[in-house]
């Protein structure tokens, strides 16, 4: 078996977007290095500063270097019958593929990432990056950060890996059903088998501990490995991969259940790698006060998370639809709601539905009361219900509970739960914040599926 050693040097750190700058191939028997090929290659873009400064590599060196597309065929070559191997492996394959693909070939070859390999054949190191690794072994690394000096420090590093592995490790993961060599480099495949196929959500962390991504998954082990196939070479992917260090989950019975918990644990840790849920925030809020003259006022404005709004709204018609109702219910100022405003007094008084608070004709305690009306219908039209589901397991069925509007929460109840005593449901499920994003995704489910909805 042949095993191609490669090394590249880049402008940036994702495929899509950066070109190579140089390349060593070193052709391995299994026992030793037998051929060795190196180039500069003209990345056709600028070379950053701060890359030129850790590699040495110039916009001036590399300006009568050929361009990957002249020496592609050459690479092939090279490549495609062999093991591909690397530090780090997925990162150096994602830009060779990408930049063959974009010259005409595609190269389909079985890989090995010499960071996992070490971890499991050399294991007790306080680091597995190379220039640490090599330090550790005694291994001789010249011209670091130059693809010929790794190179020919991951070739060393290869040799004594072949010759640790007494058990085969190295050809299971070349076997067709190993999917070893798709992992992040620093991830342990005992964290992938740990996860089972249930729907929930996953929590992938650094090295520290932090959460840097949270996903919501119908199958748990499923959807975790979809992260890691393929070749993407774009920036998030590249970017966060090299950082999982370990996967915690949380297994959920339902698919709702596992996108409740997904945007409820997004705003709570706010992942750096998660962007659209972080996006979401409720936009307009119904709210009451006292103004100055002691009269309760209603009012749609924008949301504000540190004020309680009786109710919140999507857009601002939905919330002036219903405030319109509640004025005309209850015979409400329109001026004292912030519905007309560059009038002496509203059309109401003129058309005999106000009584004249908006010139102080009706006294505010008389005014008040027809609000705190206005009020309790709102609270009594918003919908209180429970959507019974699977639980778990055959003992338990799941339940999540809206409540006058408001999502409350969810969790596990038995069969025996009794669901019209809303004291003893509470107290069997965990509270979540409520917005309309979730809030949304109930009342959606519960009108696709209405034979799980129970009124309260």
């Amino acid at each position: 078996m042949l095993y191609a050693v490669v090394d590249i040097e880049t402008t940036g750190g994702f495929a899509s977007g950066n070109g190579i700058t140089e390349i060593s191939v070193l052709v391995h028997d299994g026992e030793r290095v037998i051929s060795n090929y190196e180039t500069l290659i003209n990345p056709q873009q600028e070379i950053p500063a701060y890359i030129e400064a850790l590699t040495g590599i110039s916009n001036e060196l590399v300006a009568k270097a050929p361009s990957f597309h002249e020496v592609a065929s050459e690479i092939y070559e090279l490549l495609h019958d062999k093991v591909f191997v690397a530090h780090n492996v997925n990162f150096d394959f994602s830009f060779i593929r990408h930049h063959l693909a974009s010259s005409g070939y595609e190269l389909q070859c079985k890989k090995l990432c010499t960071v996992r390999l070490s971890r499991k054949l050399l294991p007790g190191y306080s680091s597995y990056s190379l220039g640490k690794l090599c330090t550790s072994l005694n291994i001789t690394l010249n011209n670091r950060h130059r693809a010929g000096g790794d190179a020919a420090a991951t070739a060393e590093l290869l040799t004594l890996l072949l010759q640790a592995d007494t058990t085969n490790i190295i050809g299971q993961a070349l076997s067709r059903s190993s999917k070893e060599q798709a992992l992040p480099p620093n991830l342990p495949r005992s964290e992938v088998d740990k996860l089972p196929l249930s729907p929930g959500v996953y929590y992938f962390k650094d090295q520290k501990g932090k959460v840097i991504y949270i996903g919501k998954a119908k199958s748990l082990k499923k959807r975790v490995c979809s992260h890691f196939t393929g070749n993407n070479p774009g920036r998030q992917r590249q970017n966060f991969l090299k950082d999982i260090h370990r996967i915690d989950f949380e297994i959920c019975a339902t698919e709702l259940m596992a996108l409740i918990l997904e945007a409820t644990e997004i705003k709570r840790l706010w992942p750096e790698n998660n962007r659209a849920l972080k996006r979401f925030e409720q936009k307009y809020g119904l709210y009451a006060f006292n103004d100055q003259n002691g009269y309760m006022r209603l009012g749609v404005d924008k949301y504000c998370k540190n004020t309680a709004a009786l109710y919140s709204f999507n857009t601002l018609l939905e919330g002036h639809n219903i405030l319109r109702m509640l004025i005309k219910n209850h015979l409400l100022c329109e001026k004292l709601c912030f519905i007309q405003r560059n009038r002496a007094a509203c059309t109401g008084h003129e058309e005999g539905s106000c009584a004249g608070a908006c010139l102080n004709k009706e006294s505010a305690a008389s005014y008040n009361v027809r609000v705190k009306y206005a009020i309790d219908e709102l609270t009594t039209m918003l919908p209180s219900f429970a959507l019974i589901d699977k639980g778990r397991t055959e003992d338990e069925q799941s339940c999540l509970l809206v409540e006058r509007g408001l999502f409350y929460g969810m969790g596990y109840i038995s069969q025996y739960t009794d669901i019209n005593e809303p004291d003893m449901l509470k107290s069997a499920l965990q509270p979540y914040p409520s917005n309309d994003y979730v809030l949304h995704m109930i009342l959606a489910h519960a009108e696709a599926f209405p034979q799980k909805k129970i009124t309260i």
